[in-house]
Order: structure tokens, then sequence, then C-alpha cells
């Protein structure tokens, strides 16, 4: 086989076979194919499109591209939750320890911001030491000893995806649909999870800009878990606004630890139960939806989420002093408060926006290899449907350069609409995919 073959295919529309699915993932990670080739191919992908198959067979060879995590003799019943992206989307850093508290078993591997969306690593790199290259023999100790555990890809696990999902950032394939699938289930498979919620997220500041194309990922995920003998549930959830206030790494690690201490933003707040709500009933040590939900908000009221969420830090390498104290967290250079120029109801505050300008602000990346800017972002101080009065408080600006905060002040003010009369707010979920 030759890699220019395969890509012809693809470009041509036509279906590869498993065999030449295995033979490019294997090229692309041992660097007999480029990344130009990969490039070609996974630009191809994003036009010509993939079959169920296809899809199913790439996020099986990303998997076993590296050695796969068998869990079964390490804890009896392992969980994990995805979010395809999102503005604001901190939710693992509350969902994960709540689940915990409520004595289940939570082995996780993540990713690092692809575009405008924050990746969880990059938030929990704002606590100094956090470590996020845990080995295998690391993760399975940490997971059995911990019963918790947020990693990257190494080098030994899922090497494929590794490779693949920094260069969709720099390729403009990012959101190609069966790979954002197969990335997404590659990283499930391999980490060896036997039940996994899969938040799907929906609207301007997602991969999926409408329902229909968010039900079809959560399809073929879904479908991908059940091929390899996996439960999953995918939830379809709003990101036309930020989830939460706060967008910017160390700003939102310190939203995750206020909500862990029963507070934080509602909104925020609700999405982060409903989810932890699904993973504790996956883990069928309740018979309801209403019960797992209210034993997700009791780990919040007693305080033992926020422990979990301490000892994992701890177990991490990671600095706990700044989850006591998040004062402690860097601050930037200038910030500004900026009130609201007219009175009247949101009616729209666009994700993608606010993403894009705190990605020009240095919390995200521009390009492969970027450094990350923990302090910078954008604090958002109201949802669709509020009555906001002129003179307001709309939005905080973290900036440590005073042309990009002028930038981005502008750009933050035009994502936000009014109208003179009342707008109903968003609602958090579309539904669910089973």
């Amino acid at each position: 086989m030759r890699p220019v073959d395969i890509i012809i295919k693809k470009r041509d529309g036509l279906e590869l076979s498993p065999a030449e699915i295995r033979f490019f993932v294997e090229g692309y990670t041992s660097g007999d194919i480029t990344d130009y080739q990969a490039s070609a191919w996974a630009m191809a992908v994003l036009l010509k499109g993939m079959t169920d198959k296809e899809t199913s067979e790439l996020a099986l060879a990303m998997a076993q591209s590296g050695e796969t995590l068998d869990l079964s003799g390490v804890v009896d019943l392992a969980l994990d939750k995805h979010s395809t992206g999102g503005v604001g989307d901190k939710t693992t850093l509350v969902v994960e320890p709540i689940v915990s508290a409520c004595g289940l078993r939570v082995g996780k591997m993540s990713g690092r911001g692809l575009g405008f969306s924050g990746g969880t690593l990059d938030k929990m790199e704002s606590i100094p030491g956090f470590r996020t290259n845990l080995s295998k023999e690391e993760f399975l100790n940490q997971l059995k000893k911990v019963g918790l555990v947020l990693t990257g890809q190494t080098g030994d696990l899922a090497p494929a995806d590794g490779k693949l999902y920094a260069l969709r950032d720099v390729t403009g394939t990012v959101d190609a649909l069966p790979l954002i699938a197969s990335s997404i289930m590659s990283k499930k498979i391999a980490a060896g999870a036997q039940r996994i919620v899969l938040d799907v997220k929906v609207g301007v500041g997602a991969f999926m800009k409408n329902l229909k194309e968010a039900r079809e990922l959560a399809r073929i995920m879904v479908k991908i878990a059940r091929r390899v003998n996996r439960k999953a549930v995918a939830l379809l959830s709003d990101m036309n606004q930020p989830l939460g206030n706060a967008v910017g790494n160390a700003l939102e690690v310190k939203e995750a630890i206020e909500t862990l201490h029963g507070g934080g933003p509602e909104d925020f707040r609700e999405h982060c139960l409903h989810v932890a709500g699904n993973l504790i009933l996956l883990g069928e040590g309740v018979s309801t939806l209403k019960v797992a939900k209210q034993r997700a908000a009791a780990a919040l009221k007693d305080g033992s989420a926020f422990e979990r969420f301490r000892q994992l830090v701890i177990a991490q390498g990671g600095d706990v002093s700044y989850v006591d104290d998040p004062a402690k967290f860097p601050a930037a250079q200038f910030v500004e408060e900026v009130p609201s120029p007219r009175s009247g109801y949101l009616k729209w505050i666009d994700a993608k926006e606010i993403g894009e300008a705190s990605v020009d602000l240095g919390a995200g990346r521009l390009k492969k290899g970027d450094p990350i800017d923990h302090a910078v972002g954008i604090v958002v101080h109201h949802k669709v449907g509020d009555k906001v009065q002129k003179g307001e408080l709309l939005f905080t600006l973290h900036a440590n350069d005073q042309t990009k905060l002028t930038a981005a002040r502008q750009r933050v003010l035009d994502a936000h609409q009014w109208s003179a009369r009342t707008v109903k707010p968003l609602p958090l979920f579309y539904g669910s995919v089973k």
C-alpha cells in the first residue's frame, strides 16, 4: 500500500478498508507517513466523510496504536466522561470529583485546547506542578489507590490520536465529524473505562453547530462504544453562550473550585449535576437519574467532592495550596471591568466570539506548540435572557497586553446583543442518545 493511494481513494469519496485505515494510522504513528500526507488525508475526510464502519475502524486503530489499558484487574468498574469541547467548559474539574466522592472510580484521558475551545489539561496546568503525562503504570496505580485520575495521552496510550489531535488544530480539520468521533472514542477505548458519559455540545461555540449534527456525532460514538462492549450515554448540551462565567485557564479553575464549594454560576452547577448524575446512574448504584443527581448535590454540599479534587491534585504532584487559596493563582497585569453600553434584555452572547477573544488574549493556541498564558481570559457576568441596565457590569477582561485588551474589549462587546422585549433563557440540554 501507498499513503498517496489511500489519500486519493478518500478524496474521491470511496470507503477505505480496515486494512487501509490501519496501514495509514500505523504509518503516521511510526513517522513513515508525514504530517503533510496526514493533513491531506484529514482534509479529504473532512470533505468526503466516513461511513460508520470506517469511523469505528479508525477509532479502534488509533486506540490500538499503542498500549490499551485493561482495568478489569484493577477496579470492578471504571467510569469516564468526555466533552466535545466548549467555551468555558470546565465540567470535568467538578463532575469527576463529585462522582468519585459518591464511591465510584473515574479514570480520564483528556486533551488540550483546539481552536477556541479550551483544553482540560491546559486548565489543570494552571496549578503549579500538576502532572498531565502519567505513564500507564502511574495511571493504573492512581486509579486503584485514589480512585480518580486525569491525564493526557502518553506515548504509550493512543499515540496516533495524540499526533492527529495536534495536527487537526492547525490544518482546518478540527470539525471533521469522523475525526472528532474517532478521536474521542479512541481515548475512551485505550483508557479502558467500561461506562462513559459523552457531553456533546451544540451551537455556535461548539464543533457541532446544530442539533442534527450533534445527534449524528452522538449516535456514532454510542455505536462505537457498543461495538467494543462499553456502555455509553451521550448528552446534547447547549454551547451558544459560554458555560458558566469564566473563560480562560486559571479563571476557570477558580470557578470550578468555587462550584466544588457549593457556589459557582447556577447554569454551570446545574450542568455538572446533570452530567454527574448520568455517570452515577451508569455506575449502577442507583435506580433513577433523580436519585443520582441528589447524591451528586449532596457531595457538593458536604464538601466531599472538593476533598476528592484536592486528593487528585496532590496525587498528580500539584501544589494544593492553590486549591485551598485560589488567590495564589497568577493574576493578569490588566484587569478591566466593562459596563453595559445600554439597557435591555440579552438575546445573544456569542460563545465562539468570546472563545476566540480569549485565544487572542493568549489563553489558547493560534498554532501548534504556542505557549498558554494561564492568567488571561474573560469573565462574562450575564446570560441570555437577563435584564441588564446601562452601566451595569457586563464582563471583565484579564490581559497581559494592552493592545490585546483593547481589541478583546470591542470583540466581546460585539458578541453581546440586546432586545427591548423579554428573551427566553437558553436550555442547558436538548436531550440524550443511548
